[in-house]
């Protein structure tokens, strides 16, 4: 027999789903921000979580409990928003989830079941971080992180990653591919795969890593190119955007999100990361590349495009935004999806001219205090003697 608890708990899903979002009152001129996360772990079916059996379950204990959904990648299919969302469970694994939404904004509601990839890899013991790439040759690929023990390591939290790929049409039939190799990195995170072909080849952006939490010599977001996405090989990484002393990249960078076709250039929102006294601080930031050309760094602003924020500050691992999801629309409408504090999902709107107007129209950083402050002196002089005019 069906536990009564379950229409109780079935309704408070059906609340949040049926929630709607709105703008709040932030305000930067460069994107909007919303009231409310788009996912959040209580957006999860009851199914998932608690045996609905009166019998087996008689206290409707929650049996295999979800920690938190985040760091989704993030596409626009048949005519609805899907994201294919980083589900923790409170035994720390992590799986895929695809949820859909009418407008992107709001309405987020789980397909039926997980997502399940072919198992291929014995020795993978937890996935993460899906972007998606709808690709010219037709196909959507998702390039996640792969990260099993490191058997060479006694440290039992020692870990590789590697960078899992797979491919689809539909986000229900999956088809795992090799895991990706580069020569000269020897692990990856946080890899993305261009959307166009680049020279007749496939082009990933990378970041190498000497270590799973260490960039090491790794200098920042790289680019490589392979023939065969089957069997994905790259051999040189060329660094596309370096960690840079004093900047929000010290520590380390990622790419982000599958780069977006501007009108004058690639548009890149990716995570920067520096140490601070309370620990490390994960914000986005964004750059564009040439058309023609998409390991020239064409537009850089100076400092970060997006933050945590009031409560997006506190989760399981606070002070962090991370994202690995955007859509843009044909008609220049472009939905960020983030995720803050490792623990829920939030979206925030703009359009292409906002981002390459900011990217373009925002001054580049000087790198020291002493020329950042002429840099404003200079600003507030031009304002200055705008508003006296």
């Amino acid at each position: 027999m069906l536990h009564k608890q379950f229409y109780i708990e079935q309704e408070k899903v059906d609340k949040l789903v049926n929630r709607k979002n709105q703008k709040s009152d932030f305000y930067n001129g460069i994107y909007d921000r919303y009231e409310y996360p788009v996912l959040t772990r209580e957006f999860a079916p009851v199914c998932w979580r608690y045996d609905l059996d009166d019998k087996s379950n008689p206290y409707f204990m929650e049996r295999l409990g979800i920690n938190a959904v985040m760091n989704s990648g993030a596409i626009f299919l048949n005519g609805k928003y899907h994201l294919i969302v980083r589900v923790e469970g409170n035994d720390r694994k992590s799986f895929f989830a695809v949820a859909e939404s009418q407008n992107g904004i709001d309405g987020y509601r789980f397909w039926s079941y997980p997502v399940e990839l072919p198992d291929t890899h014995p020795e993978e013991t937890n996935v993460y971080d899906m972007r998606l790439t709808q690709h010219e040759d037709g196909w959507i690929y998702g390039v996640f992180c792969s990260e099993s023990k490191d058997k060479e390591n006694p440290d039992l939290s020692a870990a590789v990653a590697e960078a899992g790929i797979v491919r689809t049409k539909d986000l229900k039939s999956w088809e795992r591919l090799d895991n990706l190799k580069t020569l000269h990195s020897p692990q990856q995170r946080n890899v993305v795969l261009h959307p166009e072909l680049v020279d007749g080849k496939y082009a990933f952006y990378t970041r190498p890593m000497d270590g799973f939490i260490e960039t090491g010599s790794g200098g920042g977001i790289g680019f490589g190119l392979c023939e065969d996405i089957e069997h994905a090989v790259i051999d040189e990484e060329k660094i596309i955007s370096r960690r840079i002393y004093h900047t929000l990249t010290e520590a380390k960078n990622g790419a982000g999100a599958v780069p977006i076709r501007g009108k004058k250039c690639w548009i890149h929102i990716a995570h920067g990361v520096r140490n601070t006294a309370a620990g490390l601080r994960y914000v986005l930031y964004a750059f564009g590349t040439d058309l023609k050309d998409p390991t020239r760094v064409i537009a850089e602003p100076s400092g970060v495009f997006l933050v945590p924020l009031g409560k997006e500050r506190v989760g399981d691992v606070s002070n962090v935004v991370f994202t690995n999801g955007a859509i843009a629309r044909e008609n220049g409408d472009v939905y960020i999806y983030y995720a803050s504090c490792d623990t829920r999902m939030h979206v925030a709107t703009t359009t292409v001219d906002k981002l390459e107007d900011y990217l373009f129209n925002t001054p580049k950083d000087p790198h020291r205090s002493s020329d950042c402050v002429k840099q404003r002196c200079q600003f507030i002089e031009k304002n200055l003697k705008f508003l006296r005019e």
